[in-house]
């Protein structure tokens, strides 16, 4: 049978081998592509979950395949899940912003990455919509009828 995975480069990058916790990995792929992220979690087999923090490079917390990362020389030590403080203070240990030419977050920054953590969600009224819209329908139709003879 044929073997999609047949040489060993491809199935060590399927399993994730090559790419562990704190690798700092550039986006090759999507709408982020370009821009730089830490690895703080591996998922699935192929996935694992990356942070910017969206502070630093405006990548958010987010689930990301392996493919779409290509590993940078540059290691973190950072423990399972780590938080976004927890990386921009690795960012700074490593001196990752010198060597990839990253601003420092401002405290304006870090204040609307925060806001944005705890935002409340707007709740919506799908079924207040509706009811207006039938409303409008309604009115139109009675209109109608008096316009015809």
């Amino acid at each position: 049978m044929f073997n999609l995975y047949e040489n060993s480069a491809s199935r060590a990058c399927l399993e994730g081998s090559m790419i562990t916790i704190g690798q700092v990995c550039l986006k090759i792929a999507g709408r982020e592509a370009g821009k730089v992220c830490t690895v703080v979690k591996k998922l699935d087999t192929g996935f694992v979950l990356v942070t910017g923090p969206k502070a630093v490079t405006n990548i958010k917390r987010r689930k990301c395949s392996i493919f779409h990362l290509e590993p940078l020389p540059y290691h973190l030590e950072l423990k399972d899940d780590a938080s976004d403080a927890d990386v921009m203070a690795g960012y700074e240990k490593g001196d990752i912003y010198g060597l990839l030419k990253l601003a420092k977050p401002t405290a304006e920054k870090l204040k609307a990455a925060e806001a944005w953590k705890t935002a409340p969600k707007q709740e919506t009224k799908p079924a207040a919509k509706k009811e207006e819209k039938k409303e409008e329908k309604n009115v139109k139709k009675e209109a109608k009828p008096a316009e015809k003879k």
